[in-house]
């Protein structure tokens, strides 16, 4: 046997070594009352945009097909919902207290001008920073460390910044990160109408799926919309 087939670890432990993280992660959750989440509007085949980065007009039609003004902190993103989804939006707002994204997200949203609609903290997860950032006064955060280690560090600063309030987590890969280091107790849906055929996943390769979710814990209809809301179920 040579001395690097005698050196390689067991096939098991980065499965194991995975496992305990997941269960510490969410054990150490149970004890704050304050939630993470991560929540999207989603197309009834499962997709969170559609191929090349289309069909957000579909998406997010329900932003702007009701007789509600909502004002949010970005001065130009004010929103007209149904009497449904604005209660359901405000009260997501009044929840949550920071955000975890991805860089992609970040990008393909220009960093919402420097002011997210939430108007709470935002912290990005990404390999390198962002020219131009980070900007005084603009409440953005960077983590650069890659992996699992990357969003543990992103969620657990985001917690910080949230004082006490929810945080959510954006769908995708980094959702998929989260989930799989234990790190979501919420997931939630806005579910749309629509078939887009292809684009990005919800959530895709999930390394410990199956997962069981419970619930719905919370349901509203609206318009071309229904919202939901399910509970993570760790093993």
């Amino acid at each position: 046997m040579s001395s690097a087939r005698a050196a390689r670890p067991p096939l098991h432990t980065d499965r194991t070594d995975h496992a305990d993280r997941t269960a510490r992660n969410h054990e150490e959750r149970r004890t704050t009352m304050a939630k993470v989440y991560t929540t999207a509007s989603m197309s009834l085949d499962g997709y969170v945009s559609g191929p090349g980065e289309t069909g957000f007009d579909r998406l997010f039609a329900w932003y702007g097909n009701g007789d509600v003004a909502v004002e949010t902190a970005h001065p130009e993103l004010a929103l007209r919902l149904t009497e449904v989804s604005a209660a359901y939006w405000r009260r997501v707002a009044s929840e949550t207290g920071a955000l975890v994204v991805g860089r992609k997200l970040f990008d393909l949203t220009e960093g919402w001008g420097g002011t997210h609609p939430l108007g709470v903290p935002v912290v990005v997860v990404t390999h390198t920073l962002p020219d131009g950032w980070p900007r005084e006064g603009a409440p953005f955060h960077f983590v650069t460390d890659g992996g699992t280690r990357g969003v543990e560090r992103a969620v657990a600063l985001a917690r910080e910044l949230a004082g006490g309030k929810d945080v959510a987590v954006n769908a995708g890969t980094i959702a998929r990160q989260c989930l799989d280091a234990g790190l979501v107790d919420e997931v939630g849906v806005d579910l749309v109408p629509v078939l887009l055929g292809g684009g990005t996943p919800f959530f895709a390769g999930l390394r410990g799926a199956p997962y069981e979710l419970e619930g719905p814990v919370s349901l509203a209809e609206g318009d071309r919309v229904t919202h939901l809301r399910y509970r993570v179920r760790y093993a």
